[in-house]
């Protein structure tokens, strides 16, 4: 995977909540992460793309870009651009990272891969051929306390895993007065709930119990018509707003996991209980600088939930504050994601959350739909 890793030019496309997740990472991860991971290369803000023209000259001021335009095209062929950032709506993922690919530039796409399998497919086997370095937008993954949890596990604290609960919860269409937008069209958004941030519960689930073998899905559309904006009408949910399904681990675990955008009162509630011969973990990202551990050890009279508190012995905690419970928050989360990416590009290895791990993760939500759709359990 070789190329200028000395000084990498940075082009970002795309200035909402994710554009600027990306802008502070891009600029805070070789500060902050630079200690642990010696030789992360330099980066330059070189280019930002967002419509319309004012938008995007005013956002790379606000962001420290160089340059600015108003066609993603300009962006990716530009030859200062070593690595582009891809956090425009779903339905553009594909298109920009194949042709950023082409273009020979490595590639941070947020989630999900893309709107359709075969697309997903596709932009996997061009990052294969290309031999660029890739990276996924799953920052959840990065939080101290899930490492923990995993190291937990790995080390037999709670004994044999044998059950997986998970859950990702949010209320942004709960409200049935919410209007009608283009996250209720499949052409859009692609999948609803599930691929707006199940995704996110496929990356924790897998991390912490490995792969999932088989499943059998249900899904819900809440209200299958929401009120135009404009008062013109009426127009139909395509996607789902809610699914379940009874998940089959190749170690021969069993687990249960729910996905809802129609949650009243949760706004980022994902986690999981992951249920062990000896004992129990629970993680919850609304809590997410805290781990719950149970071990059946001890006196009876005296066992107990135990809260983890994270800090400088969960890495890379420490890189961001040395004190325990000072707590990191969601961008701290995508400044050790891209300094992950940086280190991977600069010593030439492939990253670990690249597309081939994103397309794992989008196989098995669309075999979940598939499940929900036909009524039969689906091999993943």
């Amino acid at each position: 995977m070789a190329g200028r890793t000395e000084t990498l030019g940075v082009g970002l496309i795309g200035t909402g909540f994710m554009g600027k997740s990306h802008a502070l990472a891009w600029r805070n991860a070789r500060a902050v992460m630079g200690g642990l991971l010696p030789g992360l290369p330099k980066v330059r803000l070189e280019m930002l793309a967002d419509t319309p023209a004012d938008q995007a000259v005013r956002m790379a001021d606000q962001f420290g870009f160089a340059r600015a335009t108003a066609d993603w095209r300009d962006l990716v062929s530009d030859p200062a651009v070593d690595v582009v950032s891809i956090t425009t709506p779903n339905k553009l993922h594909a298109e920009i990272a194949l042709a950023a690919l082409a273009a020979g530039k490595h590639v941070w796409c947020e989630k999900p891969l893309a709107l359709t399998i075969e697309d997903a497919r596709a932009m996997e086997a061009a990052a294969r051929r290309s031999g660029r370095a890739t990276m996924v937008g799953y920052n959840y993954i990065r939080n101290p306390a899930h490492q923990h949890a995993i190291r937990l596990i790995r080390e037999g604290a709670i004994g044999r895993p044998f059950e997986f609960r998970g859950w990702v919860e949010e209320d942004y269409t709960a409200d049935e007065a919410m209007p009608w937008s283009w996250r209720a069209m499949v052409s859009e958004a692609g999948l609803g709930a599930l691929g707006d941030i199940g995704t996110h519960l496929i990356s924790m689930t897998e991390g912490v119990m490995g792969p999932i073998a088989d499943l059998a899905g249900d899904m819900q559309t809440v209200y299958p018509t929401r009120k135009k904006a404009d008062g013109s009408g009426e127009a139909p949910v395509e996607n789902e707003d809610c699914a379940s399904a009874l998940v089959r681990f190749a170690s021969g675990a069993r687990g249960t996991l729910v996905a809802s955008r129609a949650a009243w009162g949760r706004k980022s509630r994902l986690g999981y209980e992951v249920h062990g011969t000896t004992g129990m973990i629970v993680f919850d990202q609304e809590r997410m600088n805290e781990l719950h551990l149970y071990r059946n050890a001890g006196p009876k009279a005296e066992q107990c939930f135990t809260t983890i508190l994270t800090s400088a012995e969960h890495p890379p905690y420490g890189a961001f504050v040395p004190a325990p419970g000072h707590q990191l928050g969601f961008n701290d989360l995508k400044i050790i994601e891209c300094a992950a990416f940086l280190d991977a590009i600069g010593r030439g290895v492939r990253p670990d959350a690249d597309f081939t791990y994103a397309l794992r993760i989008e196989e098995i939500i669309h075999a979940w739909a598939r499940s929900a759709r036909t009524g039969t359990r689906v091999a993943v």
